[in-house]
């Protein structure tokens, strides 16, 4: 037995020893153990030369591609006379942004960004600059029309969208020229829509567009578009302490531009047909306690006359006595001159208007037909 089990043990052994040395005749797998050539040469893999595009990254190059031409750099300067010579300098007074709202030639902007100026310059994309002269300008909306002599075929405009359409959380891309950086682009969302802001004519501007794209000085004049490259806005301002970017931009709505750029075209400021009356101001509106817009006096002959309207008087006495005080316009309340002008906006010459007017206490309405200002 004890033979029998020492035969077994050196069988085995003997098999050991032979699988052993088969393995040890291998050469190594490069699979499991690599050498250090192996390490040290180029990766030969198929990785992509371009990063990964997302649907909305793809639209965001399509747009700013698309558009990013029509973009123009807008200078402002002042002529400056020397103080010790007769010499005339050009001094920057500021810049901005505008864009080719007409392959003739004409460029939209803010007005606030043009205001004071003696001279505008406008530089295209293709870095050539030509010098602008004003087509029209209208303060109280913050735009002005302006107009270059360049080829046709160098200028792009921007398609229109229609502003109507929009809603919160729609995403909006705004292209401008912040801190003078030339053609930048920022991407954000529709915020709000509606807002008020004040003009730099200390009026209002209603049904604005607030953004979350980053609108920093610079931007002003420039285009706020939907993700088909549509105008749906001009940006115009920013809420921030600091001056720069806090998330709250705001933009001119286009369908508010479709309505005033043929007034400044034909008439190079807003045609605002008019009533016929002089308006006592807001200061002594509140000094006399009135609650809505009083007349002060109406012109003889034009719509308000002829419609029965009176303004203040004096007696014999030298005791004021208020006229007509007027409340509200097709019965949408005024408040204030500010109110009354927006209102008078929405309408053209020839339109006739209910007029509802408080005198003496008592509440009465008149048939009005606008007319052009003189």
């Amino acid at each position: 037995m004890n033979k029998l089990y020492a035969a077994v043990i050196a069988v085995l052994c003997i098999s050991t020893i032979v699988v052993l040395a088969t393995n040890d005749s291998r050469e190594p797998s490069s699979d499991v153990i690599p050498t250090v050539a192996a390490l040290t040469q180029p990766n030969s893999g198929t990785s992509p030369n371009l990063p990964f595009l997302t649907n909305d990254e793809s639209n965001n190059i399509a747009v700013f591609k698309n558009v990013g031409p029509s973009v123009v750099f807008v200078t402002n300067t002042k002529l400056m006379r020397q103080r010790f010579s007769l010499n005339v300098m050009e001094l920057p007074r500021g810049s901005g942004t505008g864009f080719v709202w007409h392959e003739s030639g004409l460029i939209l902007t803010n007005y606030h960004v043009i205001h004071g100026s003696d001279k505008i310059t406008i530089t295209l994309g293709s870095g050539k600059t030509y010098e602008a002269e004003i087509v029209g300008i209208a303060p109280e909306k913050d735009v002005a029309l302006l107009k270059i002599d360049a080829p046709n075929e160098t200028l792009i405009p921007i398609p229109l969208g229609n502003s109507a359409k929009l809603s919160v959380g729609r995403k909006v891309l705004a292209i401008g020229n912040p801190f003078s950086l030339d053609t930048s682009l920022s991407v954000g969302v529709v915020s709000a829509l509606g807002r008020e802001i004040k003009s730099v004519a200390n009026r209002t501007i209603k049904n604005v567009i607030q953004t979350d794209a980053a609108i920093n000085p610079g931007n002003s004049g420039g285009p706020l578009l939907n993700s088909m490259g549509e105008l749906v806005g001009v940006n115009t301002a920013i809420y921030s302490p600091s001056g720069a970017s806090a998330g709250i931009g705001f933009a001119i709505p286009v369908n508010t531009l479709k309505r005033i750029i043929p007034q400044l075209i034909e008439h190079g400021k807003l045609n605002r047909p008019i009533m016929g009356v002089e308006t006592l101001t807001d200061y002594w509106a509140a000094r006399l306690r009135v609650k809505g817009i009083a007349i002060l006096s109406v012109r003889k002959g034009l719509a308000a006359d002829e419609a029965g309207m009176i303004g203040v008087r004096e007696d014999n006495r030298g005791k004021i006595h208020l006229g007509d005080v007027i409340i509200a316009i097709n019965d949408e309340p005024v408040t204030n001159e500010d109110s009354l002008l927006s209102l008078l906006e929405r309408f053209e010459p020839g339109n006739t208007v209910k007029v509802t007017t408080l005198r003496n206490e008592e509440i009465r309405n008149y048939d009005v037909t606008l007319t052009a200002p003189e």
